[in-house]
């Protein structure tokens, strides 16, 4: 394929499937915990990190995810004691993590709006090699935390005072997840964007809850879907020259609507299949035999 002969395009693809992966496997904690907009507020806090990361000439991609961690971490203790004005410290927060990134971008002598719009919105042909070892690091540890504490992070997102009767440290697992969708924010903003990332992490998640309930199935849809839009997003950008990020989102949505309308025929024939096994399963005493009765009665 051509789009292979080019190392721009090799390294873009690399960080769109561990995008792909990385999206929905932190989303589907944060959809069951109900905090699908987690992650838009962790991509605006974000922000500041790439704006210090050009002003004091290191890595944009880490300063995004110390910053993003530290703001990761910052909400989730404003959601344990901010009670009665926990959602303005929320906005605070969000609202200046965007304009500090404005600020320290625009104070960097290599920083400008290009630079900026390509966080924010997804580049292909910025994402350079330095960014692609980062993206695989930071995408490691999110598989090794999903996967590796499924049942304990499912748990605590279920019911927390259940997890907590049985003996799980909740808030740790808190922190760990709020941690772990950071970490998922900066290595996605590469390819999709800090303000289009949450939709890649919640969006195929929701998709994915339209065919099954059952969690091990969600989660591997959710991921093989995110993995089909990310590709799917970043050869599209590359042939008819379209921003990746929207491009990406756009398809996310379309894969969510197509599985929308296939739901609804699949849960009918599902129901009409419960029916049938049901009546099948019943046993033969139980039914009424009409006809004989009525004969009795009339021989009587």
């Amino acid at each position: 394929m051509e789009i292979l002969n080019y190392a721009f395009m090799q390294r873009a693809l690399l960080a769109a499937v561990l995008v792909g992966i990385t999206a929905p496997a932190v989303g589907i904690y944060l959809v069951q915990r109900r905090q699908a907009l987690m992650g838009d507020g962790i991509g605006h806090v974000a922000m500041t990190g790439v704006g210090l990361g050009f002003l004091l000439t290191w890595s944009p991609v880490w300063m995004a995810t110390l910053v993003a961690v530290l703001g990761a971490v910052l909400m989730e203790l404003i959601r344990w004691y901010g009670r009665t004005r926990g959602d303005i410290a929320l906005a605070m927060l969000f609202y200046g993590g965007m304009a500090g990134g404005v600020m320290f971008i625009n104070l960097a002598p290599t920083g400008s709006n290009a630079n900026l719009n390509s966080y924010l919105f997804g580049s292909l042909s910025t994402v350079s090699e330095s960014d692609v070892t980062a993206i695989c690091v930071l995408a490691a540890f999110v598989v090794l935390v999903t996967l590796g504490l499924r049942r304990q992070l499912f748990a605590v997102s279920q019911d927390e005072e259940f997890a907590r009767v049985t003996g799980l440290p909740v808030r740790a697992l808190n922190l760990l997840t709020a941690v772990t969708a950071a970490v998922t924010v900066t290595v996605a903003m590469r390819v999709v964007g800090l303000l289009l990332v949450s939709a890649l992490m919640v969006v195929p998640v929701a998709a994915a809850q339209q065919l099954t309930r059952s969690f091990a199935a969600t989660f591997a849809i959710a991921v093989a879907i995110g993995v089909s839009v990310t590709i799917g997003g970043t050869v599209t950008s590359y042939y008819q020259d379209v921003p990746p990020g929207a491009t990406i989102v756009l398809l996310t949505i379309g894969a969510f609507i197509l599985l929308t309308a296939l739901a609804a025929p699949l849960a009918r024939r599902r129901a009409r299949a419960a029916t049938a096994a049901r009546a099948a399963a019943d046993p033969a005493e139980c039914k009424i035999p009409a006809t004989r009765g009525a004969t009795d009665e009339v021989g009587v």
